[in-house]
Order: structure tokens, then C-alpha cells, then sequence
């Protein structure tokens, strides 16, 4: 399974973009599919959340009302629309992919995307 992030780039505050997550050689329908970030010296922290069939949802506080994921299936792709940016939001971003709810560790990871947001 490879999973491959695109969408990042450099955004102003207030602002949208959206970062697409590409999954390859397994049955995309049957993961759990979640994205994190990871902000210069910080631990990397969950993001979002989704579920087989777009259920499950789950946000980050931080993000909550802000964000939204979403997934197709047919596509094997899972997007995360971030609106309102803030410079805080400013991390490489990953998504992870696993066929448990809540695994101990994620099985797949991708390369990251990175999004920076200006003031």
C-alpha cells in the first residue's frame, strides 16, 4: 500500500486549501483514513479522522469547525478542506491509513505535504 499526499503549498490567514491523499495497491474502502501534522519542533499531532464510508468522523479540536475530510471511494482518495487558515496550521501534513478504528500504530503513512500559512 503507498499513500501519496499533494495539495500543499503557501497560503495566506483566513484562508482555504484543500490536500488530497492518493492510496494505491490495497482496498482503499476498507481503511480508516486520518491526517496529521507535524509543525517544525512538535510532536506530530492527529488532525482528522474518517471512516469506511465517510462515518466516524473525528477533528482535532485545534481544527474543529475549521476543517472537514472527506473520502471517494471510487477515487481511493481522501481530502482534507482546511478553511480559515491560521499560521499555527503550518505543518507538513500526513495522512495515515489503517483497517482498525483505533490501531495502537498506523500501518501506512505517506510523505507529508506541506502547508504554510502567512499572517
Amino acid at each position: 500500500v503507498q499513500l501519496v499526499e499533494s495539495g500543499g503549498g503557501l497560503v495566506q490567514a483566513g484562508g482555504s486549501l484543500r490536500i488530497s491523499c492518493v492510496m494505491s495497491g490495497g482496498t482503499f474502502s476498507r481503511y480508516y483514513m486520518v491526517w496529521f501534522r507535524q509543525a517544525p519542533g512538535k510532536e506530530r499531532e492527529f488532525v482528522a479522522r474518517i471512516g469506511w464510508s465517510g462515518d466516524w468522523l473525528l477533528y482535532a479540536d485545534s481544527v474543529k469547525g475549521r476543517f472537514t475530510i472527506s473520502r471517494d471511494n471510487a477515487q481511493n482518495t481522501v481530502y482534507l478542506q482546511m478553511d480559515s487558515l491560521k499560521p499555527e496550521d503550518t505543518a507538513v501534513y500526513y495522512c495515515a491509513a489503517d483497517p482498525l478504528l483505533t490501531p495502537v500504530s498506523y500501518d501506512y503513512w505517506g510523505q507529508g505535504t506541506q502547508v504554510t500559512v502567512s499572517s
